[in-house]
């Protein structure tokens, strides 16, 4: 069979232009690499570092990497992006223009007799609770269409500006693993084996790229991010792989 794809936060867009440009070049690099072996790709949110979509506007950008979304829909090859924290207003622009099928909330699927649980990773069970409070306000239709009502040029400057704030408060969790009673998603993952069978977790949103082992045969995989590393896993038909692209 072919590869079925999984990659997460690439934060195109952060923390400038230039630099973005860069990853995205890389990135569609990997996208290139991978089309011949992809029967399915699936980018588990913040893909972007913002998105917001206004009725007539969309965020300036990123041409090359919707082009290539575009170009692997195009042929068949289904594309699903996760929101993440960062991106989670996708309205429809990309599902009509780029074919792309928009994921909400968790996905389940079963490949050659395997089990997977999708999804970007925050807001998951009770373990990270400002995280869970973020996600709840951000969710909130009236909150959005008052944020609608603010000029794209100021709400955009806004946005980024509180992203890098968060990401440098944060910075430490992007760098190493933290410890198995202090990894939230490790621990929902084994709260979620006590209640069913599960083969694979595969998740993004704390960037360490991990391929850890979990009872019962079952492994938690984090697939890391794009501005520290270029990893992504695949699953064959066997097992998943994470590895780096270079």
């Amino acid at each position: 069979m072919k590869n079925i794809y999984f990659a997460s936060d690439f934060h195109l867009g952060y923390p400038s232009n230039e630099e973005s440009t860069e990853r995205e070049k890389r990135i569609v690099a990997w996208l290139d690499s991978i089309k011949p072996t992809c029967k399915e790709l699936y980018l588990l949110g913040d893909v972007f570092d913002f998105w917001y979509e206004y009725k007539w506007v969309v965020p300036k950008g990123y041409v090359r990497f919707l082009a290539k979304l575009a170009e692997f829909t195009d042929v068949g090859i289904p594309v699903y992006m996760f929101e993440g924290n960062h991106d989670q207003w996708l309205f429809g622009y990309l599902q009509q223009e780029c074919g792309v099928t928009i994921c909400k909330t968790m996905l389940e699927r079963e490949w050659a007799g395997k089990r997977f649980v999708l999804h970007h990773g925050h807001a998951l069970g009770h373990y990270d609770t400002g995280m869970n409070v973020l996600h709840w306000v951000f969710t909130r239709k009236f909150l959005q269409k008052l944020f609608s009502l603010i000029h794209p040029s100021l709400s955009f400057s806004l946005a980024h500006a509180w992203s890098k704030k968060n990401r440098k408060a944060k910075e430490y969790e992007s760098s190493h693993y933290l410890g198995d009673d202090k990894e939230y998603l490790l621990q929902y993952s084994l709260a979620e084996l006590k209640k069913r069978k599960v083969d694979y977790f595969i998740f993004g949103h704390r960037h360490v790229p991990l391929n850890k082992e979990l009872p019962g045969g079952a492994r938690y995989i984090n697939v890391g991010n794009w501005i520290t590393h270029s990893t992504y896993a695949y699953f064959d038909g066997n097992d998943v792989i994470l590895t780096e692209f270079s």
